[in-house]
């Protein structure tokens, strides 16, 4: 499958990669059977819709996400507010796609179009996905990035492109909220990766660890600058040029895990690594200030 994509004038066709185009051909297919009609919309967002999808070595789709494994994150938009029978025909679509232990996990949101205009802060989900099980209630993952990600980058697998359409957006909005996230989620993780035996701790040896949290932190302060959405890739070379070239090292250190580079690591040891992301993490949110 492939997407059509506005760049500037022009309108450019994006191919997907094969497991992205796998992954949602056979959910196209399965939601259609178990719920015609229902499905009027799928808009690709995140890693992929900016050209950072990273398929990973042969991780588990229920593996996390964020160093060199992505996941594929989507907003669907249906013909109607999702009924009980709709909720449980999503959900055999997405177990259908969770048969294959190795696929990319499949997350987003279940809108109408009427949502898209809106603050998210006024839509009531009517449903989210999270791993295999669509949810419904609370607002989980309605949060203004969503919405400015689909209006910047959304690729449309069925519908009208993104910029086509009434998509809300509020620079202030999305500010504040990236804010918030990096002195509540960000500060928190920091925090307890600070830990040396903690999970978290232990967890920021892995590779894993720090190229999440230096590239998650990097890319939300680049949204603060500028008000735009970036990957977590563009977000690492963001930061180089952003902050003090001392932090260099670790920063091509994430990149290099990020996008599976062949070489060495940068560092002797996974120690000093750490104490260098956490340092490095802590400066951005500093950097930031508080809401």
């Amino acid at each position: 499958m492939a997407a059509i994509l506005q760049v500037g004038q022009n309108l450019a066709i994006v191919a997907l990669h094969p497991r992205v185009d796998d992954v949602v051909r056979t959910y196209l297919d399965e939601i259609d059977a178990h719920a015609p009609g229902l499905l009027e919309g799928l808009y690709l967002t995140g890693s992929v819709a900016m050209g950072d999808f990273q398929p990973g070595r042969a991780l588990s789709r229920r593996g996390p996400s964020g160093a060199s494994a992505s996941d594929i994150d989507f907003v669907a938009v249906t013909s109607r507010p999702l009924t009980k029978l709709d909720v449980t025909a999503a959900n055999r679509a997405h177990a259908q796609l969770a048969r294959n232990r190795w696929r990319a996990s499949f997350d987003g949101l279940y809108l109408t179009w009427s949502d898209l205009p809106r603050d998210p802060a006024d839509v009531a989900c009517s449903a989210h996905t999270h791993g295999d099980q669509v949810r419904t209630g609370g607002q989980f993952q309605a949060n203004p990035v969503v919405w400015h990600e689909l209006a910047q980058h959304g690729l449309a697998m069925r519908g009208p492109r993104p910029e086509t359409l009434r998509i809300w957006t509020d620079r202030d909005t999305l500010t504040a909220w990236s804010r918030t996230n990096l002195s509540t989620y960000w500060r928190r993780w920091q925090q307890r990766s600070s830990a040396p035996m903690s999970r978290a701790g232990l967890a920021c040896l892995t590779s894993w660890g720090p190229t999440w949290g230096v590239l998650g932190v990097s890319r939300l302060h680049y949204t603060v600058s500028t008000g735009l959405i970036w990957s977590k890739t563009d977000g690492g070379r963001y930061a180089r040029e952003a902050f003090d070239p001392h932090w260099h090292r670790l920063i091509d250190e994430c990149l290099r895990i990020r996008r599976s580079l062949p070489g060495r690591s940068a560092y002797r040891t996974p120690l000093t690594r750490r104490r260098d992301a956490l340092n490095f993490i802590d400066m951005v949110i500093s950097d930031v200030g508080s809401p």
